[in-house]
């Protein structure tokens, strides 16, 4: 083989080395929420959630939340790494709200979803939970921990992988949580939501909300 013929031939490889070696944009962080509007999502947007400086934000600080509401994707999701930062804020009651994932919309009540939910409030700070279908918190950190990463009344960096019946939890870059799913009929597959509990002067803002397909 001539040098120019080989030149050709390890130009040619290259080129398709570089090729395959492609990010795949799909496999990249994408938002979930683009800050202007309410577009991907279905909810009580009327009463319950609004945008405000670019946060879906949810509650009342001056009235009291009458029952949970629930803001969800329009898409369903199985594996993922989901960022988001939220600040939660409350004067009064039960100051509480989480992260729905792999989750449906029931019809009674019809304000009510089941599925995981990363947790988020006092004694149950990034931890796990099943809402309505076990109705038990699966794993909690330390309190401790949490007593060292959170910034109460503030705004927090959130993430949740989960990826083939395993669950990890991190709050502020510390991981909180990691499960593994014993139970192979529950669904690792469905919407995500945001919650704000009701019962309390409560308030949610999440921003930056970045998902990646896994």
């Amino acid at each position: 083989m001539g040098v120019f013929s080989y030149l050709l031939s390890a130009a040619a490889g290259l080129a398709t080395l570089a090729s395959g070696c492609m990010i795949n944009p799909a496999a990249d962080f994408v938002p979930l929420f683009n800050g202007k509007n309410f577009s991907g999502w279905e909810g009580d947007t009327v009463k319950t959630w609004r945008i405000e400086e670019g946060a879906l934000t949810g509650g009342s600080l001056t009235e009291t939340v009458p029952h949970n509401e629930f803001i969800a994707t329009r898409k369903t999701y199985a594996n993922f790494i989901l960022k988001a930062r939220f600040k939660l804020t409350g004067t009064d009651g039960f100051i509480n709200t989480g992260v729905q994932f792999h989750s449906r919309r029931l019809t009674d009540p019809v304000y009510e979803m089941t599925g995981y939910q990363a947790d988020l409030g006092d004694k149950y700070w990034a931890s796990l939970y099943d809402e309505s279908r076990r109705n038990k918190t699966l794993i909690s950190p330390d309190s401790a921990l949490i007593s060292r990463i959170l910034k109460k009344n503030d705004w927090n960096d959130y993430e949740i992988q989960s990826e083939n019946g395993r669950i990890r939890i991190r709050l502020n870059g510390t991981q909180t949580v990691d499960y593994k799913e014993p139970d192979k009929n529950i669904p690792q597959k469905g919407l995500i939501a945001l919650q704000i509990h009701g019962g309390g002067k409560a308030q949610v803002a999440f921003k930056d909300i970045m998902i990646k397909e896994l």
